[in-house]
């Protein structure tokens, strides 16, 4: 029995069919995972990462502790090289999931008087990192440099008084629009107003550049970002993420950020295929992102238009593309329908987005069919129109 305040938050969640329960793995066609390229079942980097282990005699089902004890075997130095070297960064450093390195990040280094100013559609990872620092937050209007500006002006008085350090924090690549910021705009305003600029890149690696490198380097703003954030879970097709700066962040993350300190570390098989996915992401057949890009996200963009679907889709050029669908029990009959169908597509319900923004949310990928595409669209606009 549970205690009543929780009980009824439940049944809450019930009555406005919010409440989360888990999928069962059916054997659908793929609109809904975050495996942009198909790396996750990907035979090469399987057996890459094998016979790296074996080639190095490196028998180890675990890492038997944090990385400051006896977890940091070498697999993370050539990693974690490569990692600094493959996004032009000085240094790389690498934590067992997205949501550790935000709340590691955002936990650790704004520090009591700071300010850190947050797209208002930042990720809950990123807003938890937050609230667990010392720092006082704000957000700004999504996308919004005007309102950034604003933010600045009015709290310019705090930051002269109180010499604080103000972090500007945004993704490139929004999970639940598939939006982008205008990362060029917002990284020359910081570097004007002397603002430590901080960039979440989850669904931007593996996608955007011409190896997948992200939209930081497809943009060539490595130099005017304080820090950037990647993940391995999505385009990448495996588990992890890094952040990406200077010696000097690095430095401090190992010593004052606790969600890198007090866990154990990645085991050295998860290390290693990360490592060989970047190797493929290199190769000529790991070059995914023209296929991804103009295959699939074009297709299904003209796909959109043909169907006169466009009035319902957040404007997005990236591998995730929202239907807007005004409430939690319509969004959800309709991602119902699509799955009689055959298609797996999530229904986003509030409170995860706002009230009256619930959508379908459509990954795309690489492996997707022009044929696929076409169905799923066909079934979608069918269901809309009745």
């Amino acid at each position: 029995m549970l205690p009543e305040k929780l009980q009824k938050k439940l049944e809450e969640r019930q009555q406005n069919m919010s409440l989360r329960t888990l999928p069962v793995s059916k054997q659908l066609i793929d609109f809904s995972s975050n495996d942009y390229l198909g790396f996750s079942g990907n035979a090469s980097i399987f057996n890459a990462t094998h016979q790296y282990l074996v080639d190095r005699s490196f028998f180890k089902n675990g890492a038997t502790g944090s990385r400051l004890l006896s977890g940091n075997h070498y697999l993370y130095d050539e990693l974690e090289s490569k990692l600094a070297l493959f996004h032009q960064s000085k240094a790389a450093i690498v934590y067992n999931s997205g949501y550790d390195a935000n709340i590691g990040f955002f936990s650790a280094v704004p520090q009591r008087g700071d300010l850190v100013f947050y797209d208002e559609f930042i990720h809950a990872s990123i807003r938890d990192g937050i609230a667990m620092s010392n720092a006082k937050a704000y957000k700004f209007k999504h996308n919004s440099i005007a309102d950034l500006e604003n933010l600045v002006e009015r709290h310019s008085a705090t930051i002269k008084d109180k010499e604080a350090t103000i972090y500007v924090v945004t993704e490139s690549v929004f999970s639940m629009d598939g939006d982008s910021s205008n990362l060029k705009e917002m990284a020359l305003f910081c570097k004007e107003h002397k603002l430590f600029f901080v960039v979440d890149e989850a669904h931007a690696v593996g996608v955007f550049g011409d190896y997948g490198e992200g939209l930081v380097q497809q943009q060539k703003l490595t130099d005017l970002v304080f820090a950037r954030i990647l993940t391995f879970g999505k385009a990448l097709g495996c588990h992890g993420a890094a952040i990406l700066g200077s010696t000097d962040l690095k430095t401090f993350l190992i010593n004052f950020s606790r969600s890198f300190i007090y866990t154990t570390a990645l085991a050295p098989h998860s290390v290693a295929t990360i490592l060989q996915s970047y190797y493929f992401l290199e190769s000529k057949e790991g070059k995914m992102q023209q296929q991804l890009l103009e295959n699939a996200v074009g297709l299904f963009k003209n796909e959109v238009d043909k169907y006169n679907l466009k009035e319902y889709f957040i404007p997005s050029n990236s591998a995730i593309q929202c239907c807007l669908v005004s409430g939690n029990a319509k969004v959800k009959s309709i991602a119902k329908k699509l799955e009689e169908n055959g298609f797996s597509v999530k229904a986003i319900l509030s409170p995860t987005v706002p009230v009256g923004q619930e959508r379908l949310r459509f990954c795309l990928h690489a492996y997707n069919t022009p044929q696929e595409i076409e169905k799923v669209l066909t079934v979608l606009h069918k269901n809309l129109k009745e």
